[in-house]
């Protein structure tokens, strides 16, 4: 096994899960209802338990403690996709960032959970059923207000095509591709993508929604390498701001 192959890895899974976590948490006490409210902060809770697993891993591989490596870098050190650290905007735009990153994520620990590195497939069969409800929360939503009213199904349709670019950033291929599939750690972005797309098609007919025309596709990529939106540094100020007062702190 390449461990800077796997790390970069880790790295980008962790980052991931770490910043949409802590997007999802704004929702707590501002969800349209009650139900929405405690299901986003449930999820966003899991997605930051998930982060620290994948931190301890990357600890397990001689990194730092998983406090530091998660509160003490700078936003130009993440590896997460620029998706997760947009904005959450309006409730229909934070579905959609959910719905397409989730069914992503779901895949992803599914394949995982057949990797070589046998840490990694452990924790990834653990994930993975976790992430089953989050799928299907996602598809309830996007299916529900996507074939609602005309205003519902226009505001999800425009929430899915200021996402798409963003999302395609998700399977942003590394250096280590070929390293990651010839060991066996990871079959690769390209096969996440192909299993995603072939995911959510159905999911999106059956909302009414439209994916983008193909040759409107502009992937989003510079996160995995540290280019970031201006949005990142001020998230990873606040999330990292009790770390800094007081280190000892637990998650």
């Amino acid at each position: 096994m390449n461990n800077t192959a796997t790390k970069e890895l880790l790295y980008k899974m962790a980052d991931d899960l770490l910043i949409i976590g802590h997007r999802n948490s704004e929702w707590t006490g501002l969800g349209p209802i009650l139900e929405e409210d405690i299901s986003f902060s449930s999820m966003a809770q899991d997605k930051i338990g998930q982060s620290q697993a994948l931190f301890h891993l990357l600890h397990e591989l001689g990194e730092q403690e998983p406090d530091t490596v998660a509160f003490a870098r700078g936003a130009a050190q993440f590896h997460n996709c620029q998706l997760v650290e947009l904005p959450n905007g309006e409730y229909d735009f934070s579905l959609m960032r959910h719905f397409l990153f989730d069914h992503a994520d779901q895949l992803r620990f599914e394949l995982l959970a057949n990797s070589s590195y046998e840490p990694l497939a452990k924790v990834a069969r653990k994930v993975k059923g976790e992430l089953k409800y989050h799928v299907f929360h996602a598809n309830t939503w996007v299916v529900k207000l996507g074939s609602a009213n005309e205003e519902s199904h226009t505001r999800m349709q425009a929430a899915l095509n200021q996402a798409w670019n963003y999302a395609l950033g998700i399977f942003e291929p590394s250096a280590y591709e070929e390293d990651l599939i010839n060991t066996g750690v990871f079959e690769g972005e390209q096969a996440l993508f192909d299993r995603w797309l072939t995911n959510i098609t159905p999911q999106l007919l059956k909302a009414g929604l439209s994916i983008p025309p193909q040759d409107t596709w502009e992937p989003v990529y510079g996160g995995r390498v540290g280019k970031h939106t201006a949005h990142l540094e001020p998230l990873v100020e606040e999330m990292s701001e009790v770390f800094k007062i007081d280190p000892s702190a637990e998650w």
